[in-house]
């Protein structure tokens, strides 16, 4: 069994999931028998890490200074297997627009899209509502506005402006939201998320009971293949590695559009990729070291 360094908590505004995500994975990883000390980034992490020299580092961070390939370049540096995906491939998937440039060169449908700078309100739109407005490089939901009308433009933009001073802004797709986990290359059941609000908010995510989830999706038998082939077209575009999860608009023509990828997916008990890999006959406990088992330095 290894001694494993679960890196977790950090600086950003998703600490907390962070923490909740690493607790979990420590104590799955602990009931597979593997000595784990818990590491918290947002100290003076990298020093302790050093003293402790584990065969690996699990990471479990999410937002900036961690699922944005900052952490996994320590990590090369210092030596010590990791993880997930690699710096440049964190990078890439933490940075949306960078994400949504390589989809669009790489033949990934995304929706519409485009970038309004600091001071930039909605007379600079192109994109017509409904329209969703976010910060670049966030997650979990956090700073997303939703506008289904004109006048409901500046509200959405100054939800994401508490993020961040630029704004992604793109079409919002109608349709079913779904998601599609991955470990090691292969692809987990699509998950269908229905969230009780109509909105996938961060209160629907991290909040029991306030989403169902169908897992597998009740997609038909033609459209399944096409879904997948999408979401893993999105992951291989980036360059992923390990466990990620790809994000998708299922459009009422069946047509799948890729929001983005998460290289670092939750682990808490309302966590998607657990429910994909518990649809698929993984429990928790094996996907952990699963995910331990793929570990490895990637620069």
């Amino acid at each position: 069994m290894a001694r494993v360094a679960v890196i977790l908590g950090g600086k950003s505004n998703e600490r907390e999931v962070s923490l909740r995500t690493g607790r979990a994975v420590a104590e799955g990883l602990r009931r597979r028998g593997h000595e784990v000390e818990e590491v918290d980034a947002g100290g003076d992490w990298i020093p302790r890490l050093q003293a402790l020299r584990p065969d690996a580092a699990f990471v479990a961070l999410h937002g900036r200074w961690g699922e944005d390939g900052t952490v996994q370049g320590v990590l090369e540096i210092l030596g010590i297997p990791y993880t997930g995906s690699g710096v440049l491939a964190s990078a890439v998937a933490m940075d949306k627009v960078a994400s949504k440039r390589i989809f669009e060169a790489c033949g990934v449908p995304t929706p519409a899209w485009q970038v309004l700078g600091p001071g930039e309100g909605a007379p600079a739109l192109r994109i017509r509502p409904p329209l969703v407005a976010k910060p670049p490089r966030g997650g979990s939901t956090l700073g997303v506005g939703v506008a289904r009308t004109a006048e409901e433009i500046p509200a959405a933009l100054e939800v994401a402006r508490a993020c961040e001073p630029e704004v992604l802004v793109e079409e919002f797709v109608e349709g079913r939201e779904l998601t599609v986990g991955f470990l090691d290359r292969d692809a987990l059941p699509v998950v269908e998320i229905v969230p009780e609000s109509g909105f996938y908010d961060y209160e629907s995510k991290y909040t029991p009971g306030r989403t169902r989830y169908l897992c597998p999706a009740p997609l038909e038998p033609a459209l399944e293949p096409r879904v997948v082939e999408v979401a893993r077209l999105a992951y291989g575009a980036l360059g992923c590695a390990g466990a990620a999860r790809v994000d998708l608009r299922l459009d009422p023509a069946g047509r799948p559009w890729v929001l983005e990828v998460n290289t670092i997916p939750g682990m808490t008990p309302t966590s998607l990729l657990p429910k994909a890999a518990a649809a698929a006959g993984i429990g928790f406990d094996e996907l952990v070291d699963r995910m331990l088992a793929g570990a490895g330095l990637k620069a």
